[in-house]
């Protein structure tokens, strides 16, 4: 077996064989995935077992930590120095052998292990009997690189997510995004690279704060790799929460020959492990509409800081998906990247002029960073149906992007899928997909299209004052002499930053207010993108004579119940 599916197929008959029964179909991917990048790094170790045995042994009372011999020797980042590996454990004291397999591994291993949580699945496996059957199937599989390259295996992995991801609907979307989105999402990224990326010697990097499996990160390379320039060096950076996910991405790398350790465990809001680095390319799908509550103290506490990564605002505590995007644009090369990020509509309008949100949108737009936001199709996503968007920032804009954002409208731009996987019903063919880059890179279609100047999307706030009557006549200050302003009749006006504040009032305000005044210290300027707005097309409502005729139709296929209710 050296096909990819070939591989996943057998690896997926696995479950069916020795898991069913034992586990729940949503927790498979706990246990096969573990033992796949096992397999594999065995495999890897196989040609150096005896070797390193036999080093560790020499060694390992000799000094302290005998690691770095052994990995100079064999030529590997990763060991294992027990005598044991898979296709050496037998039936016998198959539960202390099993273990000690597991602890002969090098640290880095052992710290994805821990992080796998196996010892629940493994306790279970043994009790039922079923640890060594699971292991002898895995026997069969040879993945040693020189049969299964790097390439390969990736796609393999990649397709057991997919899997695992698409039975544990109720959870998936957490730290799995749909392969139709994050193709559109790294094209969207790259494809105004194209130029830059090519050539011999090229070194580039791909961050993704909130990396989950590491899927984002691994079809990023791909695309590159595939589509602009084979032989280009892409270094691949993540950090994430959730121990098990970010067991999984870091056994992706090293099983498919990219660095483990440029991967980290951790809130990237909280415990940032990749301060002062800056990365090419970043590209995330941060959590829809999560709290940051938890971490409230740390971000608030360097939003005080002028030059921390929060100074400019937070949004309020309920979500925290805009934290991320300014968290990345820190990132920023100062020579230019390019972030790609996928968003629920929040971040598009949520907050007034002056919110945490509105400041952080008008900082994003007033630097000429937000390049395009492209609005998806609804359902899209396995454990949510909401409508989302994907931005596009950057800070190395091309000439004739400068001072615009272009908006897309690709919600059409789907098929339904044959069998819904929880609230997936529509994907995004590869047509479809090619068909929106080329809207994003030639604009023809104005329904499809738009592009607007920065200041298009700001507006001032301006506080509309009246004055406090008594016999109607204006209550006047002492001292300024002034008319008293009435609370109970405040208002505000939203003024596009287009329009020239004063003659708005005067035309506007001043023929239906004819006593009010501004209160031009109170000004705030905020800024929203209002996508429904800015695509909406009229339609007509439907004639008196259609109605008639589907009520009457409907009349006829009732028969009579609408004459009968009429009578009552």
């Amino acid at each position: 077996m050296t096909n990819h599916q070939e591989i996943s197929s057998f690896i997926w008959n696995v479950c069916d064989d020795v898991l069913r029964g034992l586990f729940k179909q949503h927790e498979y991917g706990d246990v096969i995935l573990p033992f796949v990048v096992l397999r594999r790094l065995d495999c890897v170790l196989e040609p150096h077992k005896d070797k390193v045995h036999e080093l560790y042994n020499t060694y390992k009372d000799k000094i302290e930590d005998p690691s770095p011999i052994i990995q100079n020797q064999i030529g590997l980042s990763f060991f294992n120095h027990s005598q044991y590996d898979l296709s050496r454990l037998t039936a016998n004291s198959l539960k202390l052998n099993f273990q000690n397999y597991l602890n002969g591994y090098s640290k880095n291993v052992l710290e994805i292990i821990e992080n796998f949580q196996l010892e629940k699945p493994i306790e279970k496996l043994l009790k039922n009997n079923r640890l060594y059957l699971l292991i002898t199937k895995f026997k069969e599989i040879d993945l040693h690189p020189d049969v299964v390259n790097n390439h390969t295996m990736g796609q393999v992995f990649e397709e057991l997510l997919r899997k695992f991801s698409e039975m544990s609907n109720e959870t998936s979307g957490e730290h799995y995004t749909p392969r139709d989105v994050v193709k559109l999402l790294v094209a969207l990224v790259f494809a105004e690279d194209k130029e830059d990326l090519q050539g011999e010697g090229k070194i580039r990097s791909i961050f993704d704060p909130c990396c989950g499996t590491g899927g984002m990160l691994s079809i990023g390379k791909e695309w590159i790799l595939e589509n602009i320039n084979a032989d280009i060096d892409i270094r691949l950076f993540g950090q994430e929460l959730n121990p098990q996910t970010y067991a999984i991405c870091k056994s992706d790398m090293l099983i498919t020959g990219q660095n483990p350790n440029n991967i980290h465990l951790g809130s990237s809001l909280s415990e940032d492990k990749l301060q002062d680095k800056t990365f090419d390319y970043m590209i995330t799908n941060p959590p829809f509409g999560v709290s940051w509550k938890s971490e409230q103290d740390f971000v608030e506490a360097e939003a005080q800081n002028p030059q921390g990564r929060f100074a400019v605002g937070t949004p309020r505590s309920s979500d925290g998906s805009l934290l991320f995007l300014q968290h990345m644009i820190a990132k920023m090369e100062t020579k230019g990247s390019r972030v790609g990020v996928v968003f629920n509509g929040s971040p598009l309008f949520t907050g007034d002029a002056g919110s945490g949100e509105s400041e952080i949108r008008k900082w994003i737009i007033e630097n000429d960073w937000l390049e395009a936001i492209v609005a998806l199709p609804d359902q899209l996503f396995f454990n949510t149906g909401i409508s989302t968007y994907i931005w596009i920032v950057t800070n190395k804009k091309k000439a004739n992007r400068k001072g615009k954002v272009q908006l897309i409208n690709a919600t059409n731009f789907c098929q339904t899928m044959k069998k819904s996987l929880g609230s997936k019903r529509k994907f995004i063919t590869d047509e479809q997909r090619d068909e929106i880059i080329k809207q994003y890179h030639f604009p023809t279609d104005e329904s499809i299209v738009k592009v607007f100047p920065n200041e298009y999307f700001g507006y001032t706030k301006v506080t509309i004052e009246q004055p406090l009557m008594e016999n109607d006549a204006p209550v006047l200050d002492k001292k300024s002499k002034l008319p008293k302003a009435d609370g109970s009749l405040r208002d505000f006006e939203r003024i596009p930053l287009s329009t020239d504040v004063e003659t708005y009032f005067e035309t506007e305000v001043k023929p239906h207010l004819p006593n009010a005044w501004m209160d031009r210290t109170k000004d705030k300027v905020g800024y929203e993108i209002n996508f429904t707005k800015y695509f909406y097309q009229y339609k007509p409502l439907r004639s008196l004579q259609e109605i008639t005729a589907d009520l009457l139709k409907l009349e006829d296929e009732s028969d009579g119940l609408f004459q009968k209710i009429i009578k009552r």
